[in-house]
């Protein structure tokens, strides 16, 4: 009985009802959202919507047909947008998806005009829902998803950099031979070609990445930073390459989001939200490290930056704006 309780207590929101997930857009991202949320014991429910309704029956048969190796869920799907209805948190993954040479932003204009009906009509359905955005270009779509949605910024807002940090964590992990788990860097800014990698607060077992190995074998210096954020920038057009879309590790990243907001955890995670005067940066969604629990985005953390981390968000925060200003935002 005591080994069944943590888990049960994953199922319950605060607010003392079975948890209900929804993934709306049941492609590769959704679907692989939507594993991971099973195997990881998430929800007690989870819905998947997508217009394809031989797709969703068949995505949610392939998924019910496992549970007998994975904690205890109701799967259900549908192509009509109520099977979202009462959902705690509404996990959005539909839209056009990024192509071999195009970038992020290149998504815009289609993936936010989707979510000028698609976000209301899922507002009615689930009221008191979170909304999650991991649709391309996510800060841009996260800030037309808060706009059209009406809701409270901390309640809107998008996976950000949370692949992105994992990433660079992985890739530093790899260079310097110690375990991923055991190095604490973010990167922050846009989700894209000009996201920030915060390496003046980067830390490997709690030594300053500037001071690793500065007297030894593979140190983090100033070619083997840039080489690391070069790869974890190409990172996504590589795998889109080579099998048409990122999936497996964005689905276990927002399982991790999940997890963090359905277990009120108060976890530190860089999503995307609508910034209001950090680092003097407002009225644009992008990455910064964030506590992240029941209530949504509950604090942005103003990380301390070195002044080329600073210009460089700013630059970063130029991009995103400069795109949602062209689409009427």
């Amino acid at each position: 009985m005591n080994g069944g309780a943590p888990r049960l207590r994953r199922w319950v929101c605060h607010s003392g009802h079975m948890a209900k997930v929804a993934v709306v857009g049941a492609g590769a991202v959704g679907t692989a959202i939507a594993y991971a949320a099973q195997i990881r014991g998430v929800c007690r429910q989870l819905a998947l919507f997508d217009l394809n309704a031989d797709k969703v029956r068949a995505e949610v048969l392939d998924l019910n047909h496992g549970m007998q190796f994975t904690p205890m869920a109701q799967i259900t799907g549908s192509d009509d947008l109520r099977v979202c209805a009462d959902a705690d948190v509404v996990v959005i993954t539909a839209g056009a998806k990024q192509k071999p040479g195009q970038t992020r932003l290149d998504l815009a204009a289609a993936n936010v005009a989707m979510c000028r009906d698609l976000v209301p009509a899922l507002v009615g359905l689930a009221p008191d829902a979170l909304l999650l955005v991991v649709t391309n270009p996510v800060d841009v779509v996260t800030y037309a998803a808060q706009q059209f949605s009406g809701l409270p910024p901390h309640r809107v807002f998008g996976s950000g950099t949370v692949l992105d940090s994992s990433r660079l964590r992985f890739l530093i992990a790899e260079h310097t031979k110690v375990a991923v788990q055991n190095v604490h860097a973010y990167i922050a800014g846009e989700h894209g070609d000009s996201e920030v990698p915060l390496w003046s607060t980067a830390t490997i077992g709690g030594v300053p990445v500037q001071d690793w190995g500065s007297a030894g074998e593979n140190p983090l210096d100033e070619a083997a930073r840039a080489r690391i954020h070069h790869h974890v920038v190409r990172s996504a057009y590589e795998i889109i390459a080579g099998k048409g879309a990122t999936s497996l590790a964005v689905g276990l990243a927002v399982s991790r989001i999940l997890e963090a907001v359905l277990n009120d955890e108060h976890r530190v995670l860089p999503v995307t939200s609508r910034l209001e005067d950090v680092h003097g940066l407002t009225d644009v969604c992008l990455s910064m490290p964030s506590v992240v629990g029941r209530t949504g985005v509950q604090r942005v953390l103003a990380t301390p930056l070195s002044a080329d981390e600073l210009d460089q968000l700013v630059e970063s925060a130029a991009t995103v704006r400069a795109t949602a200003r062209n689409l009427g935002l």
